[in-house]
């Protein structure tokens, strides 16, 4: 959970106190219409042209805070408004006469300006939503003991290990984009939300391009799996059309993208875990996203998940994050210095208890 929404949690109470909780709820979300029919193209199917947003507080698990799946409108309202309150006192101007900050500590990164990390929590079918995870009922994911071993390691080896360039994050690298974002499951993080789809007129193929990190997925319409030493970045996708729903699978990803972490979520999949999604125009500026995760080796069920993408009116800016970070020969030096000064300190205590 990211800290923004524990914050927000922590005084949601007050605000609907302060509001009334019966004002709040009167401005529920409406349920989606069931009959909504679709814009379609030449060849009948739904048209999903348009830039599509998935910013959101909600993230894939629950937090402890929630007691279950739907959160009352009161509450997420209140949480909303915190936020809201929260974002314009950290987009205030900086005060010029602050001092340095103490020595060793975190000065910060982005500016609140380049944050988008959502205004709310996610909306599914007229409902507040506190994860995106729906089945197991808990929302959380469900890892086996074996598969949460082999996760915990994988994310020890990304996070600690500087030995050379293979060993940082795919995202660190500039590969893809970190968090899950453009690779199946698709997952919001702290910005660069957006995603468009591209429909190849012949109906061959469908492309998803997400702004995290400009990744473009290849989806191949009515195809088959390729051979399983085919290991790509964002997994081999395959599609087709079940009435006005886009059917994905994916699988053979590639092994550098097995860990998938943000600010907000963490989890952990292989080159063979499948992963189903299914996108479904509800409503003009709504495409519903449902995806499941299968992996017996790492979980002890399919996990299922939904949320809602938003159409967005601004276009898609390149992310121009650099493959082969031009930070990593930085990353990796410094790795080296401090190897140094830990060898020339233990030699240096070694010669110390010489007689």
């Amino acid at each position: 959970m990211t800290s923004l929404l524990k914050k927000c949690l922590a005084v949601s109470a007050s605000v609907m106190v302060l509001t009334g909780a019966s004002a709040l709820a009167a401005n529920a979300p409406e349920p989606w219409d069931p009959n909504y029919e679709p814009p379609r193209l030449s060849d009948g199917t739904p048209d999903f042209s348009g830039v599509w947003d998935q910013s959101s507080m909600t993230g894939i698990d629950r937090p402890a805070n929630f007691e279950g799946l739907v959160v009352p409108p009161e509450q997420a309202q209140a949480i909303a408004q915190s936020a809201a309150a929260r974002r314009e006192a950290s987009n205030a101007p900086t005060d010029p006469n602050a001092p340095a900050p103490p020595a060793g500590s975190n000065p910060g990164g982005y500016n609140a300006f380049y944050i988008d990390a959502g205004d709310g929590l996610g909306v599914v079918n007229g409902e507040y939503r506190s994860s995106w995870i729906v089945d197991p009922a808990d929302g959380q994911l469900p890892y086996s003991e074996e598969g949460r071993a082999e996760m915990e390691e994988a994310v020890a080896l990304a996070w600690h290990n500087y030995d050379n360039p293979e060993n940082r994050s795919a995202a660190e690298r500039c590969t893809v984009g970190y968090g899950s974002t453009g690779i199946p499951p698709m997952l919001n993080v702290l910005y660069n939300n957006h995603v468009q789809f591209f429909q190849d007129p012949n109906g061959e193929t469908i492309s998803i391009l997400v702004e995290m990190n400009h990744n473009a997925r290849i989806v191949r319409m009515n195809a088959e799996h390729r051979e399983d030493s085919m290991d790509l970045w964002m997994g081999d996708s395959i599609g087709r059309w079940e009435g006005d729903t886009l059917v994905v699978e994916t699988t053979n990803f590639h092994p550098d993208v097995n860990q998938r972490s943000s600010q907000a979520q963490r989890f952990y999949l292989q080159e063979d875990t499948l992963v189903e999604e299914r996108f479904t125009r509800v409503a003009d500026d709504t495409m519903f996203y449902e995806f499941s995760v299968t992996d017996p080796d790492l979980f002890t069920q399919t996990w299922k998940a939904e949320m809602p993408m938003k159409l967005s009116d601004q276009p898609i800016y390149e992310y121009a994050c650099h493959e082969g970070n031009h930070s990593l020969p930085g990353i990796l030096a410094g790795a080296r210095r401090k190897e140094s000064e830990a060898a020339l300190a233990a030699a240096g205590n070694a010669g110390g208890t010489q007689p």
